[in-house]
């Protein structure tokens, strides 16, 4: 196993390498440390989904079903699936933090929470939508903002995908099967 763990952290470290020019770039960081900051607490997603719901053609109950999903994916996820790894997050400079106003999690870093909550709602979101891509790509920034902000490694943001999507396939089976 030891070798396994070595061969993710090459890869995580080479990530982390080929990231950092894109670290002094100022609308990178604008959008990954807003991306970031949106995908606290699943925020961006409740946005989207309510706004989505004011659309004449849509219910509100979608807005609640996203909610409810969001809800069960965060205790699913940072309630059981992180206590199972004690990975530690990347080092973050202390300036990062207060500079861009960063939640330090007290979670472990394996999985993203942030990636695997967009996977989630972009897969619940585009049940019934032509914005499906849209949705996956603001997953897809959510996800690597965390890479970005140095609150996880790529290892974890992957895992997090992966968890997500399974998640999100999960969640929207029974969506359609009770909607």
């Amino acid at each position: 196993m030891a070798g396994v763990e070595h061969r993710v952290q090459q890869i995580d470290d080479a990530v982390d390498a080929w990231w950092e020019p894109l670290r002094a770039h100022p609308v990178a960081n604008k959008v990954f440390y807003g991306a970031t900051n949106l995908g606290d607490f699943s925020l961006i997603w409740h946005l989207l989904s309510s706004i989505r719901a004011l659309h004449p053609a849509r219910y509100a109950e979608e807005a609640l079903e996203v909610s409810a999903v969001m809800a069960i994916e965060s205790v699913l996820v940072n309630g059981a699936i992180k206590r199972l790894f004690k990975r530690s997050r990347p080092g973050l400079a202390s300036d990062n933090t207060t500079q861009h106003q960063l939640r330090q999690p007290l979670t472990s870093s394996f999985p993203s929470g942030h990636a695997s909550a967009a996977f989630t709602a972009a897969a619940v979101m585009s049940r019934r939508s032509k914005l499906g891509p849209v949705y996956y790509a603001v997953a897809a920034v959510v996800s690597t903002s965390r890479i970005h902000v140095r609150l996880h490694h790529a290892s974890d943001v992957a895992g997090g995908v992966v968890t997500g999507v399974i998640l999100g396939r999960v969640a929207s089976r029974i969506l359609d099967r009770v909607t």
